[in-house]
């Protein structure tokens, strides 16, 4: 039987761009952006930084209005549903967490989102056991915007190139940022 899952994914900051880089999956090279202060040793909330490290690939969500059919993967995935955000209040007891929304007073990510960033979107196992707060929340694989612009500390693909990687993604599978 063919091996079909990638046990590691790894990212390498571009030289001469700190703000993308290249996602190494077995044998294809993809391009990526990251976060607008480049790779960070130490992660912390709102620094726009993608943290250096591994990180298991927890899980992820698709819009499902935006899609013909469910992703194919071996990773557990849901669909996105309005109402649905992701904590980001370091003072909140929520933070780094799913949440629904509205929170009044508390802040939090959209994941129900116009632009198509989150129209596929996996969970980095970044900050997340324990939680620590303002450490980094929402740190996610998710589409690249237009030109490859940085994100706010995400690693961020292509749409073709997700929807692609999905099918080779489980619950095995470790993103490693270097």
């Amino acid at each position: 039987m063919k091996r079909t899952t990638l046990s590691v994914l790894r990212v390498r900051t571009l030289v001469g761009d700190r703000t993308r880089g290249h996602l190494l999956a077995g044998y294809t090279v993809i391009l990526c952006a990251l976060g607008r202060s480049g790779v960070v040793q130490v992660k912390r909330e709102g620094d726009g930084g993608s943290p250096r490290g591994a990180f298991r690939l927890r899980g992820g969500a698709y819009r499902p209005d935006h899609l013909r059919v469910r992703p194919r993967t071996a990773l557990p995935l849901r669909a996105t549903q309005r109402g649905d955000g992701w904590c980001d209040d370091p003072r909140d007891r929520r933070y780094n967490r799913p949440v629904r929304l509205p929170l009044p007073g508390v802040s939090a990510e959209e994941m129900w989102r116009q632009d198509g960033l989150y129209d596929f979107v996996i969970d980095l196992d970044c900050n997340r056991g324990p939680i620590r707060p303002g450490r980094g929340s929402a740190i996610f694989m998710h589409v690249a915007r237009p030109g490859y612009q940085p994100t706010e500390g995400c690693v961020a693909l292509a749409r073709t190139d997700l929807a692609r990687l999905l099918r080779r993604l489980g619950p095995r599978t470790v993103l490693t940022i270097t």
